[in-house]
């Protein structure tokens, strides 16, 4: 072979190689590509779509709060098919209840909107009227179990319903509650104490608010289930604006040491302000997983 024919075979050659490596390359990047979608495909396919049941979720809005207050809410979850919107009660201060649509009975994770038209009124008569709204369900429906949602005033009052009858087996049982910035050590902001230790021990500064969560713990029922959920705007403002971290989860201690399944969660972020935890699509999931998939428990 003349040495110019051996130049050009080896040019060719090695165009050649450089050219299956390129498309060698190619194979291993799509290969790499279509792997990495398999696999958000498979986590996307993980998540648990919400199970079906005909146990109401009662939904409570906080003081001063309105028709408003969890709509936005139960709109997304009924667009996410979480749930269906079922029945509006509205409860007057006498305890007597005005009520719009009806439950089903179908297994759809009927949701049921409560409103105090006194809605400024303090938790001893919400606590009653919270088992007004129960014991018309029961009474109308022959509701036996109920899921509760509270946000900020509403969980705090839901607490004290369930330290108030949490053992009365002739109402209907409230299974799983979460609670939304629920300022339930009152306003008290102890930033001295770690988040960790409150966790543990229970707040070292107490409200009186939360000295009557003491005292009343052993009427709440070691069956019922509890997400607490907090609102943290940034690194230095541990609070949602309104309600300290440590408040919205101050009863998990006491909850834990009463034999209670407690969870907690912190969402931070502009979102996280107290009017807009229950506009945060991160609660709507914390929400729907905790009380309609399990995925928290």
């Amino acid at each position: 072979m003349k040495k110019s024919d051996k130049q050009k075979w080896l040019a060719v050659s090695l165009s050649l190689m450089i050219g299956l490596l390129f498309m060698s390359g190619c194979q291993n990047k799509q290969t790499t590509d279509a792997n990495k979608t398999n696999t958000r495909t498979t986590e996307t396919s993980k998540e648990k779509k919400a199970e079906k049941t005909a146990v109401p979720t009662l939904f409570f809005h906080g003081y001063s709060g309105t028709a408003r207050s969890f709509g936005g809410m139960l709109e997304r979850l009924e667009e996410n098919q979480a749930g269906k919107k079922e029945l509006i009660l509205t409860v007057d201060p006498n305890g007597q209840i005005e009520a719009e649509g009806a439950l089903s009975k179908k297994a759809d994770n009927p949701m049921v909107q409560v409103l105090f038209s006194d809605n400024k009124n303090n938790e001893w008569n919400q606590a009653e009227w919270i088992k007004s709204s129960l014991v018309y369900l029961q009474e109308t429906y022959g509701v036996k179990q109920v899921n509760i949602v509270g946000h900020s005033m509403g969980g705090v009052s839901a607490l004290r319903y369930l330290g108030t009858y949490g053992q009365d087996k002739s109402l209907p049982q409230v299974q799983r509650f979460v609670a939304i910035g629920a300022p339930f050590n009152d306003f008290v902001d102890d930033s001295a104490q770690s988040l960790t230790a409150e966790l543990s021990d229970g707040p070292a500064v107490v409200s009186s608010r939360y000295q009557d969560y003491q005292q009343m713990i052993g009427n709440v029922s070691a069956s019922t289930r509890f997400l607490l959920i907090a609102g943290q705007l940034n690194e230095t403002d541990l609070s949602d604006g309104t309600v300290p971290v440590n408040s919205a989860l101050a009863v998990y201690a006491l909850l834990e040491q009463n034999g209670n399944e407690v969870k907690e969660e912190i969402v931070t972020g502009d979102n996280a302000a107290h009017s807009m935890l229950h506009e945060n699509p991160q609660v709507d999931q914390l929400v729907t997983r905790f009380i309609w998939t399990d995925e928290l428990t």
